[in-house]
């Protein structure tokens, strides 16, 4: 077994989702493997090259891994020849020149969500890495969900006949700060520091319908800051000055009617964070992080409305667990796996700046929409 290293400027890994999800569970999580085997005799080996602006954090970080690489010079980084690969978790402001920067040095290019900060600027990014030739790709770790996935294979499978709406409901009660600490950072919930929660999540709806159940088509949404104060990381009250909760209603192609709400002042009485309802002709599932139970029309209760009487029948028991049927793992790290095998071997790969541009697109059609009570169109979008 021959081993090829590919070197991997990872740029913002001292944040919470860089750390946890690309770093350790991912890219770590391929090493503890014994790498990425690329099934000719090939074994692929990452080798993370930590970037940032604290220089003790990423000292740190590097001797709990055990890795020999750090620097807070990015100019230096990209200059190496022997780093193939940017990826990009910073703050989403600082995240479009970095990767300019990056596709200029001639590097592939994987990067969070959202790419940009602005639909221009994601075009912009995906215009020069096609023009420099570069592979690159945006992270759309949803899609790799075990329930999502057991969704998709109902989708496959034609259970549902024809589909008729999807209702999503996302989020949890993020902290204030002040008596308790906030589980999200302060920046979050300012809009001048790219925060917001349309900005955050709209990109995930858009790449969940698209692969899903089809293209976006119209978008309607109203947003709210429900929560005016916040306290940040030095226990300081700032003004939160970016939605914290949207309310997406979204057409989708062949008529599908989808509705998300996304919210960070919502407290949980459902089984995940996340759950999609998807309601067919035949049949109906509810998706969430991990399982995905479903009701065949044959199984469909027949319930009858009265509200003088208790509820008679336990709905929640009528509906049927999807098995497994095979092992899921890290969706972040199924989707580097995917990333890496594209750029050794050219393997197919649809998840590129183009589709991360079609997420920041519908972030600002939905803040448009909220902001003149309209319902607009979405266009195609073309390099």
């Amino acid at each position: 077994m021959t081993r090829r290293t590919v070197r991997i400027a990872m740029n913002g890994v001292t944040g919470r989702m860089g750390y946890r999800q690309h770093l350790v569970r991912s890219l770590i999580g391929l090493r503890e493997q014994g790498g990425l085997d690329l099934g000719d005799g090939t074994t692929l080996w990452p080798e993370p090259v930590l970037v940032g602006r604290r220089e003790h954090a990423l000292r740190a970080m590097a001797e709990r891994h055990g890795l020999d690489h750090w620097s807070t010079d990015l100019d230096a980084v990209l200059a190496d020849p022997s780093v193939e690969i940017y990826f990009d978790a910073q703050v989403t402001s600082a995240r479009e020149e970095s990767v300019k920067r990056a596709i200029a040095a001639g590097k592939h290019i994987y990067c969070e969500k959202p790419s940009a900060g602005s639909l221009d600027g994601a075009l912009e990014l995906a215009r020069l890495a096609s023009a420099a030739g570069v592979k690159h790709g945006v992270v759309q770790d949803k899609l790799f969900l075990p329930g999502l996935l057991k969704l998709k294979r109902l989708i496959d499978g034609g259970f549902f006949g024809r589909i008729l709406s999807v209702r999503g409901e996302f989020g949890y009660w993020v902290f204030e700060g002040d008596w308790q600490g906030a589980q999200r950072p302060s920046w979050n919930y300012r809009a001048q520091d790219g925060g917001g929660i349309v900005v955050d999540m709209f990109p995930h709806w858009e790449y969940v319908l698209h692969e899903l159940f089809g293209r976006v088509r119209t978008v309607q949404a109203l947003t709210a800051t429900h929560v005016p104060q916040r306290w940040d990381e030095q226990g300081k009250p700032y003004d939160a000055t970016a939605d914290d909760a949207a309310y997406g209603i979204f057409e989708l192609d062949g008529g599908v009617v989808a509705q998300i709400n996304s919210s960070w002042s919502v407290r949980v009485h459902r089984d995940e964070l996340v759950e999609f309802q998807v309601d067919g002709t035949h049949g109906s599932a509810v998706a969430g992080l991990r399982d995905c139970r479903v009701q065949h029309r044959s199984a469909t209760p027949k319930p009858v409305w009265n509200p003088d009487l208790p509820a008679t029948e336990p709905f929640r028991d009528q509906w049927q667990q999807v098995p497994d049927n095979a092992d899921f793992d890290n969706g972040f790290k199924v989707q580097w796996e995917l990333f890496l095998r594209h750029v050794v071997l050219d393997e197919p790969w649809r998840w590129d700046l183009m589709a991360g541009a079609r997420g920041v697109q519908l972030a600002e059609l939905g803040l448009r929409s909220s902001a003149q009570g309209r319902r607009f169109e979405v266009p195609e979008l073309s390099l």
